[in-house]
């Protein structure tokens, strides 16, 4: 069982959840980390190249304003490299050799021919310029060793004719030190936030981890046949739900091995029971028998007197092993009864005309009170008849001579049979267990009896869907009352 237990560190409950939890930690910071990366290289990007463009436009209009329409050119080289210096980029200004009047060379810091020459990259941009158009260009650059942004714009003469143009490139400074420096503040952001997920999921999985075990621990009690065994779990969650579940679990079998155990015992009194039934009948056999055949009887009377009580004897284990077999059949779950309309009304009629030679020997009364005079159920008619005259006969054995025996017929939202008699009752000991298989009072009257009548005629009334109750008082009588589900049917078609 230990080697069972033990469980290697990888597949344990808290290693899955950090491996996992780590996994997803450092994708989401990489991912935000190359999304942060592209955001700022686009975003800085586009404003230094606005910038760019926006002061190479300035300049453009200062020197249309300040040298071309005064014709000033002493000045220029300083204000060339003033702005140098001011904006902290190289300014070219080339004249346009395509223009009708173009700039003066005084004003011309490259040549189109040094920089078809030496700078083939910015001729594009140079035409583009020469056109009236603004255009730029983003390329690595080997002197600077980053980034370059390049700028061309039209200067425009007289007439906005385009004279030449002004070329301005500057390097996108420190781009590359604020990216690593980005990446080293997330490297140490995920280190931490991965010692605090540690944290995080060693109290998350111990919460997942003990209601568990207390799960395993549980089900193995179950397992080990402890069904006494709970949980113990309170959580309004699935592990709740879970732990619920395996308590009702354990209650459950905990209630079927109850089950069990009075099964067996039940069966164990049955074997006892029938063996005690059958034992009397076959003592007298035996010994009725050894008699005659030893020939210690050899009147012809007394000879017919042994052979009467033996056939006696041979037909009480009849009717015994009869009722037996008919309660074995009631009580298999599979075992279906045919059912029809049956009229109650017409089945009491029958029941009554078989009852009254018997209640004629005790001059015993039946009387029967028909609240309608037909009554439809679905039942089957042998087994109702059966089952009623169960009850009657007993009503006839228990009551003494010249009492009645009441029987009431009604229907409202169900069907209801209640046969009262007078007779000698029975005490509270008695109903706990009249239902019982073998079950018999110490009266005289039950001397002749198998004991399985009651429990035969609970079984059919339970086929019926019905229930059945005893009322009873010592001296007084009792009353026992049948109740059926109601059956749809037209009766008064019937």
């Amino acid at each position: 069982m230990a080697k069972e237990n033990k469980v290697r560190v990888y597949n344990r409950l808290f290693f899955k959840l950090y491996l996992n939890y780590a996994v997803m930690l450092l994708m989401t910071a990489v991912l935000i980390c190359l999304i942060f990366i592209q955001l700022y290289r686009s975003t800085t990007m586009d404003n230094e190249r606005e910038k760019l463009m926006e002061q190479a436009t300035n300049s453009s209009d200062m020197i249309t304003t300040k040298f071309i329409n005064t014709q000033n050119y002493s000045e220029f080289l300083d204000y060339i490299n003033t702005q140098q210096k001011t904006i902290g980029s190289d300014v070219w200004t080339i004249s346009n050799p395509y223009a009708s009047m173009p700039m003066d060379l005084k004003l011309e810091t490259n040549s189109l021919e040094e920089i078809s020459y030496g700078y083939k990259e910015y001729v594009d941009l140079l035409e583009s310029a020469f056109q009236n158009k603004t255009k730029y260009s983003v390329a690595d650059d080997e002197i600077y060793q980053t980034q370059i942004i390049t700028v061309a714009v039209p200067i425009y003469g007289a007439n906005r004719e385009v004279v030449g143009a002004l070329l301005s490139k500057a390097s996108v400074k420190g781009l590359n030190d604020i990216i690593d420096d980005s990446l080293s503040l997330i490297v140490v952001s995920s280190v931490v936030a991965l010692a605090i997920s540690f944290i995080v999921i060693i109290v998350f999985a111990t919460e997942l981890s003990i209601p568990i075990s207390r799960m395993r621990s549980t089900a193995l009690s179950l397992a080990a046949g402890n069904y006494h065994s709970k949980t113990g779990i309170k959580r309004n969650d699935e592990l709740g739900d879970l732990a619920k579940t395996v308590d009702i679990l354990s209650e459950k079998l905990l209630e079927n091995d109850i089950q069990r155990k009075n099964l067996d015992q039940m069966r164990l009194d049955f074997f006892a029971n029938v063996s005690h039934e059958l034992r009397t009948p076959i003592t007298v056999l035996r010994a009725y028998t050894e008699s005659l055949i030893d020939g210690v009887v050899t009147d012809k009377t007394k000879v017919n007197q042994y052979h009467d009580r033996m056939l006696a004897e041979c037909k009480s284990m009849e009717r015994l092993v009869g009722d037996l077999m008919l309660l074995s059949k009631m009580q298999n779950p599979d075992f279906a009864i045919d059912v029809e309309p049956v009229n109650l009304v017409q089945v009491f009629d029958d029941i009554i005309r078989s009852a009254d030679t018997i209640a004629e020997k005790k001059n015993i009364k039946i009387e029967i009170v028909k609240a309608q005079p037909v009554i439809m159920m679905l039942g089957d008619y042998d087994r109702l008849r059966q089952m009623f005259m169960i009850i009657l006969d007993n009503a006839i054995k228990f009551s003494d001579e010249y009492k009645t025996v009441h029987i009431y017929l009604s229907k409202t939202d169900k069907i209801t049979v209640a046969i009262k008699d007078e007779g000698i009752g029975m005490d509270t000991s008695d109903l706990d267990n009249i239902f019982e298989k073998f079950y018999k009072s110490n009266l005289s009257q039950n001397a002749s009896g198998t004991g399985l009548g009651l429990s035969i005629a609970k079984q059919i009334a339970f086929k019926h869907d019905g229930h059945i109750e005893v009322e009873s008082s010592p001296g007084v009588g009792s009353t026992f009352t049948f109740t059926f589900p109601p059956f749809d049917m037209d009766e008064e078609s019937l």
